[in-house]
């Protein structure tokens, strides 16, 4: 038994040893057949390395909060359609190369929403990579200095789905507003974006500037995208009101 197990650990076979010394300690192999010992230690197997993967992919996407759809808060002042929500968690607009855009008040919980799509998204396999659009462009040109941008590019553009978090919070240059417009250029039709913003969708226009560029952009991120218009204060207050009352 032990040289079995020790060969399970070098072959990284992690999940089948749980369920092997599991099987030894209850007796419970005793009652399996020689095949149905084997399907579930196999799936023991699937089981463990798909929980490591999905963990691997939650820990790259570095997301603002660890939020999942199930603890999304639908009270109706909020504007929240669940229907639409939990259709979009199944991921088809993933398959279909869709973008989400989320708008509302500051504190109304676009970046939780955000966060909880791209979460559902690891669960199902999907490389995300969360991004706050003010740090991301100040990082991106920090690289431009030292050669490293197009790497950066590159790793984004490869994102299954990135969330750009609070467009609009601070003002974009032409430096940054070009860098956006070559990352929607690249995933156009290839892949999917969740942008997130204080500014409802028809001011958009103003805060991209120059005119030409603000119209690519746009025509590439609104037309093949589902939107979420969040309503009510702020979530931080109200959650605030509900403490000092308890």
């Amino acid at each position: 038994m032990n040289a079995t197990l020790q060969k399970m650990t070098e072959l990284k076979f992690y999940g089948m040893k749980k369920a092997y010394e599991l099987s030894m300690e209850t007796g419970s192999a005793n009652e399996f057949t020689a095949d149905e010992l084997l399907a579930w230690l196999i799936e023991a197997e699937y089981n463990d390395r798909q929980t490591r993967k999905m963990n691997r992919l939650i820990k790259a996407a570095r997301f603002r909060y660890m939020a999942t759809i199930e603890q999304i808060n639908y009270a109706s002042h909020r504007n929240l359609n669940k229907n639409l929500i939990v259709r979009l968690a199944e991921g088809s607009y993933l398959n279909r190369k869709e973008n989400i855009l989320i708008v509302g008040a500051t504190g109304a919980g676009k970046s939780y929403i955000a966060s909880a799509f791209g979460h559902q998204a690891c669960v199902t396999g999907h490389k995300v990579l969360y991004l706050n659009m003010a740090k991301l462009f100040s990082r991106l040109k920090m690289l431009k200095a030292d050669g490293s941008y197009n790497r950066e590019i590159n790793k984004i553009q490869k994102q299954d789905l990135i969330i750009l978090d609070d467009l609009g919070l601070h003002p974009l240059d032409q430096e940054s507003i070009l860098s956006l417009m070559e990352i929607i250029e690249d995933r156009h039709g290839i892949e999917s974006t969740i942008i997130t913003s204080q500014f409802p969708v028809n001011k958009w226009h103003e805060l991209l500037g120059e005119q030409t560029v603000a119209d690519a952009i746009l025509d590439r991120l609104v037309h093949t995208s589902h939107r979420i218009e969040l309503k009510g204060e702020s979530m931080r207050k109200t959650n605030d009101k509900i403490k000092n009352t308890d």
